[in-house]
């Protein structure tokens, strides 16, 4: 049984995202930055995007960069559009959020560059696990990935899943 799941697809066949009819996110993918500290994003995660298609990469509260597709942006977008002018907390943090959010598209290689700012956030110095979360994906530093996975490693993913609902 193969890292890549060869083994499985014998059995089950891929999903790929023109199935749904929508974009999403799923898998573990390890990758190292490059020079320019630029990641590689999966190319099955790319493949249902047009060249010039927008993502937001902020910084979660909880020490990773969570990236948010097209479709995220927009339901964002109508949230922020609907917030008064006069509302000085929403505005507050709305400007606090996007100071730190970072706009991009891939390269032709696919690609994302990391800002200095994101990287210290998440604590990324030459690898990033990138993790999908369906709707959007997670870029982690593998110590934070493993974080995760140890905080979890003791449940039942049966019950985790009952737990949040699915």
């Amino acid at each position: 049984m193969g890292r890549n799941g060869a083994y499985w697809e014998a059995f089950v066949p891929p999903l790929h995202m023109a199935t749904l009819g929508k974009p999403f996110y799923t898998g573990l993918h390890r990758h190292t930055l490059d020079d320019k500290n630029r990641i590689t994003i999966p190319s099955a995660w790319r493949s249902a995007h047009a060249d010039g298609d927008t993502f937001l990469a902020t910084p979660h509260p909880d020490g990773y960069i969570a990236v948010l597709p097209p479709a995220e942006v927009e339901k964002l977008h109508a949230k922020i559009a609907a917030m008064a002018l006069t509302d000085r907390d929403a505005q507050d943090v709305a400007a606090r959020f996007f100071a730190a959010t970072h706009a991009f598209t891939f390269d032709k290689q696919g690609r994302i560059a990391l800002t200095d700012e994101l990287r210290a956030h998440a604590g990324i110095a030459k690898d990033g696990v990138l993790v999908g979360s369906l709707t959007k994906f997670n870029i982690y530093s593998p110590e934070r990935w493993t974080r995760v996975e140890q905080r979890t490693a003791g449940e039942n993913m049966g019950d985790l899943m009952r737990r949040i609902g699915i």
